[in-house]
């Protein structure tokens, strides 16, 4: 969720809820399957349009998709076959929560592969983190 200090379940649900659209792109995140998961080694990406999800959870369990539309405003996205006839024929897309998807298909760009490149669990344990690793290392190359 989003990031509160305060522990109280109103504000945190405030916080949330009225949370701005760039927020909102990371919160709607979904998991990647197993393939991509091995591949990329990242758990989670935040979904976008022209991605392939497959739909996990809910009434349309099983079926697969490209998005069509991610609608931060509603927390929800769209994917192409997963729609209902109204009463006058139209056809509606019905919104599903990126939580109840998994990405099976990526649509990779310049800026999506530095996220992955990024958020490679592999690289950064073995890399190490913060100021004593960094530090260590220096000391490390002066020797």
């Amino acid at each position: 969720m989003v990031s509160i200090k305060c522990g109280s379940r109103r504000k945190a649900r405030r916080a949330h809820f009225q949370a701005p659209s760039h927020v909102r792109r990371i919160l709607m995140s979904a998991s990647l399957n197993k393939e991509l998961r091995s591949k990329y080694n990242v758990r989670a990406l935040p979904v976008r349009k022209d991605d392939e999800v497959r739909i996990t959870r809910g009434a349309f369990k099983g079926k697969e998709g490209k998005v069509t539309a991610c609608y931060r405003l509603k927390w929800v996205i769209h994917v192409d076959k997963v729609q209902r006839e109204k009463a006058n024929g139209a056809t509606v897309a019905i919104g599903i929560h990126p939580s109840n998807v998994e990405l099976t298909k990526l649509k990779l760009t310049n800026n999506r592969k530095a996220i992955l490149e990024r958020k490679n669990r592999s690289v950064t344990a073995t890399a190490g983190k913060g100021k004593v690793a960094n530090a260590e290392k220096t000391m490390a190359q002066m020797d």
